[in-house]
């Protein structure tokens, strides 16, 4: 496995968990998944083979990763907080041959078994589970020698899509990352100063794309991740000071929280040694970032990107300074605005974003869907909108047009409108996003009732809770709005902006 810091610094700490204060070496890390490596050989879990893994951040989660990055393995990381519907999906479309499924998920991992008929092999972390073999002890008398067929794992990050199915990514072959991270992390370490001095935190779940991404560019270069198993503000502060952390990743419903925290409990840790505070994932509101920089000086800095990888911007927080709201330049690819028609868009004026010279994916089974990310110039976008500045920084004024980004989470309003218009009473839906002092936005449905049906609070609770009966509540409104009618032009395409636009008037959106 290339890049393996273990032949540097075997007896180096590579990971802490923060709950409970353990610390792995490299040389722990390495045995250990070579145990799990042996363990999915073992289970005619072979080269090119796709493992889906559905669990909390824990104890085992980086030996797994790191174990499927070492076999060869495709890695669909799910998070816990889907159905049983959802996660079956992604297993069957990715064509996983395995999983490990925390066993908190009780039923929900129980009910994959039949599901998902192409399992070869599953394995119930922390506890027990019908069906599933028990890890780690699955793992604990295989040898701690590296398998005899070691080559590079992939990542199969999944992305809904319009129809409000997850989209499998499959990024295209890059001779500059084979073997290694994908180019996107390399230049982005290299932007925010990363080595193998770094000590970095992560504070979200490690099914999320970033966090996932990140740690292991870390442990590939030879640093330190502290993981938690749940972010808490001041946990956050102190976890700084105890282990001088000088690399963190957060987004910005995380810096509410901490910014929310009282006086004294903020003040009380030494935040000297952080030299990086990074946020992405969703829109910062200027006076949120502003508030952190005065806190913690010039170190707040962003990255754009997206799962799929098409470019990316970055910028300190020096230069945003000076470009207050934007997302940063072009340090992957080149980004373009271009209008509905395809054609450059003159500077400050809004468009679909499109990156020259970036990365290259596939969706999964969808090459219609794939076909309309690229354009007769071979530019990718992913169709989020925004504008450039005479020094060609980027400034976002939507993302994906109708995503709601709540608390760094990306929701597809489409899923949960499909189940909602199957409801009794209504005749009509649309979701958006709405302000939310902790979360940036929340989703809220916009409702017509069918004629003879009457607005009413048990109504909407009526109508939450039929959605959260479908799919995982994350994805559903919080509140609903009752209209007489929803702004539709005759062809039958919804004025979603216009919907939006009533509830963001007079307010400083978190979209600049």
């Amino acid at each position: 496995m290339n890049d393996n810091p273990l032949a540097r610094t075997p007896d180096k700490t590579a990971m802490i968990l923060a709950w409970s204060g353990e610390e792995i070496t490299y040389r722990e890390l390495d045995e250990r998944s070579n145990r799990v490596a042996h363990m999915l050989r073992g289970a005619g879990i072979a080269a090119g083979d796709v493992v889906a893994l559905c669990m909390e951040t824990n104890a085992y989660f980086m030996e797994i990763l790191w174990a499927v990055q070492r076999a060869g393995l495709g890695f669909v990381p799910i998070s816990t907080r889907l159905t049983s519907d959802e996660i079956a999906y992604v297993i069957n479309d990715s064509g996983a041959s395995a999983i490990f499924a925390s066993a908190s998920l009780g039923g929900t991992a129980r009910g994959l078994a039949a599901r998902c008929p192409g399992l070869k092999a599953r394995y119930a972390v922390g506890g027990s589970v019908d069906g599933f073999e028990a890890f780690p002890a699955a793992a604990a008398q295989m040898p701690v020698t590296h398998i005899d067929d070691e080559s590079a794992g992939r990542y199969l990050l999944y992305s809904s899509g319009t129809t409000g199915r997850p989209k499998g990514i499959e990024w295209k072959a890059d001779p500059r990352a084979t073997g290694r991270d994908h180019l996107t992390m390399e230049r982005l370490s290299e932007f925010f100063g990363m080595s193998d001095q770094t000590i970095y935190l992560s504070p979200a779940p490690l099914y999320h794309s970033a966090p996932l991404t990140w740690t292991l560019r870390v442990l590939r270069l030879g640093g330190t991740i502290v993981l938690m198993d749940h972010f808490d503000a001041q946990e956050t502060l102190a976890l700084i000071e105890r282990y001088r952390v000088s690399h963190a990743q957060f987004v910005p419903t995380m810096f509410v929280r901490m910014l929310k925290l009282p006086g004294d409990d903020r003040d009380r840790y030494d935040l000297a040694i952080l030299r990086a505070a990074i946020h992405a994932a969703a829109p910062c509101p200027v006076e949120i970032k502003e508030q952190m920089i005065a806190w913690w000086g010039p170190i707040v800095h962003e990255f754009y990107g997206a799962s799929e990888g098409p470019g990316i911007t970055a910028l300190s927080a020096e230069e945003w300074l000076r470009h207050k709201g934007s997302v940063g330049r072009a340090i992957m690819g080149i980004a373009h605005v271009l209008d509905d028609d395809g054609q450059e868009l003159p500077i400050g004026e809004q468009g679909v974003i499109w990156f020259e010279s970036g990365g290259q994916w596939d969706y999964i089974g969808d090459p219609e869907k794939t076909a309309e990310t690229v354009n007769e110039q071979g530019w990718r976008t992913v169709g989020d909108i925004g504008r450039l500045d005479e020094q060609g920084y980027l400034y976002l004024t939507d993302r994906k047009s109708n995503m709601i980004i709540s608390g760094g989470v990306n929701i597809y309003p489409q899923e949960a409108e499909n189940v909602l218009i199957n409801h009794p009473a209504i005749l009509d839906v649309a979701v958006v996003g709405v302000p939310d002092p902790d979360f940036g936005e929340t989703a809220k449905a916009v409702v017509q009732l069918v004629n003879g049906q009457t607005p009413s609070p048990q109504l909407e609770q009526e109508i939450i809770a039929f959605c959260r009966a479908a799919i995982s509540s994350i994805k559903c409104p919080k509140s609903v709005d009752f209209v007489d009618q929803l702004p539709r032009h005759p062809n039958g395409k919804l004025y979603k902006r216009k919907l939006r636009d009533k509830y963001w008037a007079g307010r400083a959106s978190a979209l600049v």
